[in-house]
C-alpha cells in the first residue's frame, strides 16, 4: 500500500460505513430495492450532509480567522513597510517571527482559512476510489461487501448508471444518451451553483478596503474562473460523484447565504445592509449608528427629535439615549422660559416692589436720554458758530 492509500484507508472505511448505513435505512425502513439507484443516490446525499455538518466548527473557525486577519491587516502592512527593501536572510527571518507573533497575540492562524478545503479534499478522493471500485463490482475495505458493490454497480436513475462516466458513455457503442444528458445537466448545475456562490461572496461580502487592494483583481478572476474547471473534471467523474459534488455545492450556497446575512464581513455591502436592519429595530449603539450614517452620507449634526415618555409608551417603543437627552433639554428650556415669563409678569404689576423698581429704572434711563440729547444740541450750536466765524 502506497502513502496516499495509507492516508485514504481510514477515510474510505468511514465513507463505506456512512454509505452502507444510509443504504440500510432506505432499504429496510422505507422499502426501497437493494439495487435501486435512488437508494444509493439518497445515501450519497446523506454522506454529504454528515460530512458538511461535521465541518461546521471548522467553517466557523475559518470565519473567525478571516475576521482576525482583517483586523491585523494594518499591522501586517506596517510590518512589511518596516522591512521594505531588506532582502537579507536575517531581516526576512525577523519579519516572519514578528508576523507570527502578531497572529499568536490575536489568537488566529493564517492557515485556518484552508482547513475546510484540506478536510474535504481527502473525503472527495476517498469517495471517488470507493465508487470506482464498487463500479467494478469489487468489495471495499470495510462494510461494503461484494453483494452491496454489485447492487451499486447496477443501480441507476433516469436510466443512467451511477457508476458510469460521461467519457465512457460517449465511447460506448451505442452511445448511452441517458448518461450523457444526466452528466451534462449535473455539470451545468454544479458550475451555476458554484458561480452563484462566488458572485455572492465577491459582490456582497468583500470590504471596500479589500476591493482597493492590488490582489483583489487576481482573486476575483480566480473565484470566477474556478467554477468552469468543473466542466473538465465532470467528464471523467462517475454520476455518483457528480451527485456528491452538486449536493455539496448546494450546501455551500445555502451556508454562504446564511453567513452573508447574519455574519457579514465588516465594511462590506452585506454588513451595512445588516446594520440598516438592526437600526430599524433599534439594536445599534451610538458608534454603529454614526458609522452607518457616515457610510450612507447622512448628516452627522442632525439632532433627533425629542420624544416624551408618555408618547413613546403609546408608540410601544423604548426611548433611546438621544431621545432621553432631547426630552431633558426640552424640559429644561421650557422651565427657563416659564421662569422668564413669570419675572416679566411680576415686573408689570402696579404697586409691587418689582414694579416700582422697574419704573424707577425706566425714568432714570429717560433722564439719561434727555441729558444726552441736550449735550448733542450744545455741541451742534458750538460747531455752527465756529463755521460763521470762519466765513467772516
Amino acid at each position: 500500500m502506497d502513502l496516499i492509500g495509507s492516508i485514504l484507508w481510514p477515510i474510505k472505511w468511514l465513507i463505506e460505513l456512512v454509505l452502507v448505513s444510509w443504504h440500510w435505512v432506505w432499504v429496510n425502513i422505507f422499502g426501497m430495492g437493494a439495487s435501486s439507484g435512488w437508494a444509493w443516490t439518497l445515501s450519497i446525499i446523506g454522506l454529504v450532509l454528515i460530512v458538511r455538518a461535521a465541518m461546521i466548527p471548522l467553517f466557523v473557525k475559518q470565519i473567525k480567522s478571516s475576521r482576525a486577519s482583517m483586523e491585523l491587516a494594518p499591522k501586517v502592512r506596517a510590518l512589511q513597510q518596516k522591512y521594505k527593501g531588506k532582502k537579507d536572510q536575517l531581516s526576512r527571518q525577523a519579519m516572519a517571527q514578528e508576523q507570527m507573533a502578531l497572529y499568536k497575540d490575536a489568537g488566529t492562524n493564517p492557515m485556518a482559512g484552508c482547513l475546510p478545503m484540506l478536510v474535504q479534499m481527502p473525503v472527495f478522493f476517498g469517495l471517488y476510489t470507493v465508487l470506482h471500485e464498487a463500479a467494478q463490482g469489487h468489495s471495499g475495505i470495510g462494510v461494503l461487501n461484494g453483494d452491496l458493490a454489485n447492487d451499486f454497480q447496477h443501480g441507476s436513475i433516469f436510466g443512467a448508471q451511477l457508476s458510469t462516466t460521461l467519457m465512457n458513455s460517449i465511447n460506448a457503442d451505442p452511445i448511452q444518451w441517458q448518461v450523457v444528458l444526466l452528466a451534462v445537466v449535473l455539470v451545468i448545475f454544479m458550475v451555476s451553483s458554484q458561480l452563484y456562490t462566488s458572485i455572492q461572496i465577491m459582490g456582497k461580502n468583500i470590504s471596500e478596503e479589500t476591493k482597493a487592494s492590488p490582489m483583489f483583481r487576481q482573486q476575483k478572476m480566480l473565484m470566477y474562473g474556478m467554477p468552469f474547471l468543473m466542466i473538465f473534471s465532470g467528464v471523467a467523474f462517475p454520476i455518483g460523484l457528480l451527485i456528491y459534488w452538486f449536493t455539496s455545492n448546494l450546501w455551500t450556497m445555502v451556508q454562504q447565504a446564511i453567513v452573508i446575512r447574519s455574519m457579514p464581513t465588516p465594511g462590506s455591502v452585506a454588513y451595512f445592509a445588516r446594520q440598516s436592519r438592526l437600526e430599524a429595530k433599534g439594536k445599534l449603539t451610538d458608534r454603529q449608528r454614526e458609522e452607518l450614517a457616515k457610510h450612507e452620507g447622512r448628516g452627522q449634526g442632525q439632532r433627533q427629535q425629542p420624544v416624551g415618555k408618555s408618547r413613546a409608551k403609546k408608540q410601544g417603543g423604548q426611548l433611546t439615549d438621544q431621545q432621553r437627552d432631547g426630552a431633558a433639554d426640552a424640559k429644561s428650556a421650557e422651565s427657563d422660559h416659564s421662569g422668564t415669563a413669570s419675572a416679566s409678569a411680576a415686573g408689570s404689576k402696579p404697586g409691587s416692589p418689582q414694579g416700582a423698581q422697574s419704573g424707577e429704572n425706566t425714568s432714570q434711563q429717560g433722564d439719561r436720554g434727555q441729558q444726552s440729547a441736550g449735550q448733542g444740541k450744545g455741541k451742534g450750536s458750538k460747531s455752527s458758530r465756529s463755521k460763521r466765524k470762519g466765513k467772516r
